[in-house]
């Protein structure tokens, strides 16, 4: 929907209008579904924010379910009249602030980092310049590591994934675990067969285990297939557990969470309680790009390395601003949807991703007529 704003008499450029949309893409997974340990879906949804001035059109997006695009176009977009495009930090502070009661974790941070990532391709595109240069970038591509491997993946099809990121120079790799836990053996052994012994083996629970069966698989996983990589083993609530993992489980072994941050003080819990060798941080969940730096800050003053969850379009741009990037999440699902809906998505090139820097902003542009299928809002 559009949401014509009426601005305040003002010199220069302001915010003119937002459009807000949701495309829902059913997944292509076996019988139309895909699992991890504690989730099962059929879909996936796009949330896209468009906020015009000086007639150019800054685009953001979240992955999100559609309550989070009423919610922009409720409580965010009419506080963007007039707003100077220019302002990122205080228009970001003025807009979290208007969330207080509504709830500024979860779908408030969802629709807040979709404002803010249009925001900063707004401004990016004003000036001319692809958005990995405008902000204080360290590098201008960031590795990657192939993410799917779903519960519910017959081998042949888990197998042909992986080979898949191998072929695109992809030389680390991610499967879900533990929602069969006796499954799992079969599953890293044809995994480890078609990976070798060179590539990262890395899993990821996404917390559905308890303490003590994480850390029964947590010395499989490192002895009998060499994963280097437990994500989430324990919900990631769990900064006890998290840390007793770190402690005890097999050198090598790194542990990570971080997903789910929505604010600041998500990431400091884990950080302080040392529940992480590597944090995790989602740029569509954690408040947009104002929200990522001051989460790779912090990780910075903690001296811990920062990893990019998933929506590897705008992760592209935003963790070459990140001091101690570690590496991007290239998530089957987002991967997949974000070619489909976007010209300009981002692909990964001898294990690497890089911002296009040919292109203004995020360098993404929806396709109306693909995308209009899916429009469920």
């Amino acid at each position: 929907m559009t949401t014509t704003i009426e601005a305040p008499e003002r010199s220069g450029l302001a915010v003119e209008s937002v459009d807000v949309h949701a495309y829902t893409v059913p997944t292509d997974g076996p019988g139309g579904e895909e699992s991890d340990g504690t989730l099962t879906w059929t879909s996936t949804t796009l949330v896209t924010v468009e906020v015009r001035a000086g007639g150019v059109t800054g685009l953001g997006y979240t992955y999100a379910d559609v309550a989070a695009a009423k919610l922009v176009e409720s409580v965010l977009a009419p506080r963007l009249g007039g707003v100077d495009p220019w302002g990122n930090g205080a228009t970001w502070h003025a807009l979290d602030a208007s969330l207080r009661n509504t709830g500024r974790p979860g779908v408030g941070a969802l629709a807040l980092s979709a404002v803010d990532l249009a925001l900063w391709d707004l401004k990016a595109k004003l000036l001319g310049l692809p958005l990995f240069r405008l902000l204080p970038s360290y590098r201008d591509r960031v590795p990657v590591y192939g993410s799917g491997g779903f519960c519910n993946l017959p081998l042949d099809r888990l197998v042909e994934q992986v080979a898949g990121w191998l072929a695109q120079g992809i030389q680390r790799v991610k499967i879900k675990t533990s929602r069969h836990p006796d499954e799992d053996p079969a599953r890293l052994v044809a995994v480890r067969r078609a990976l070798g012994y060179e590539a990262g083996l890395m899993a990821d629970a996404n917390g559905a285990l308890s303490r003590k069966q994480a850390l029964e698989w947590a010395w499989r996983f490192r002895e009998e297939w060499g994963v280097d990589w437990f994500e989430e083993p324990v919900s990631s609530m769990d900064r006890e557990g998290l840390r007793l993992l770190r402690d005890q489980g097999p050198p090598g072994l790194e542990i990570a969470a971080g997903e789910y941050g929505w604010v600041l003080r998500d990431f400091t819990d884990l950080l302080e309680a040392g529940a992480v060798d590597c944090l995790q941080a989602d740029v569509t969940r954690c408040g947009g790009v104002t929200g990522l730096l001051r989460v790779s800050a912090l990780a910075s003053a903690h001296a811990v390395d920062l990893s990019a969850h998933c929506a590897p379009s705008a992760s592209a741009h935003a963790f070459c601003a990140v001091e101690r990037a570690r590496h991007i999440e290239y998530f089957h699902d987002h991967a997949r949807l974000e070619a489909m809906l976007f010209d300009g998505a981002a692909s990964p090139r001898e294990g690497l991703l890089a911002p296009d820097p040919s292109r203004p902003g995020l360098g993404l542009e929806l396709k109306p007529s693909d995308a209009e299928r899916f429009r469920v809002y």
